[in-house]
């Protein structure tokens, strides 16, 4: 259990919102261990979106971060999951 939520689960903001809008509209889970169980307020509230957006765009502002410092795309997405590590030495990329 000490291991659980260390990667930031992010990804591309309207993909994450279309799975959102169906499960407000049903008001139950539609994927996970709670499938089929109704949404209490507060879980309707966070497919509202903020907290998500807030994961979304930091994941993708530290994808682009190190794609612009040279790393390949598999070392970007990795970089972007993980929480609280530093940008490793640039490789290359843009100028």
């Amino acid at each position: 259990m000490a291991n659980y939520n260390q990667e930031r689960r992010w990804t591309t903001p309207s993909k994450r919102a279309t799975g959102y809008v169906e499960e407000r509209r049903a008001k139950v889970h539609m994927h996970g261990q709670k499938e089929g169980q109704p949404l209490s307020d507060y879980e309707a509230g966070l497919r509202s979106g903020y907290l998500q957006c807030q994961s979304d765009h930091a994941g993708l502002f530290r994808y682009k971060q190190a794609m612009d410092a040279g790393l390949s795309k598999a070392e970007a997405k990795k970089y972007s999951r993980e929480k609280g590590t530093k940008l490793p030495a640039k490789k290359g990329g843009k100028k």
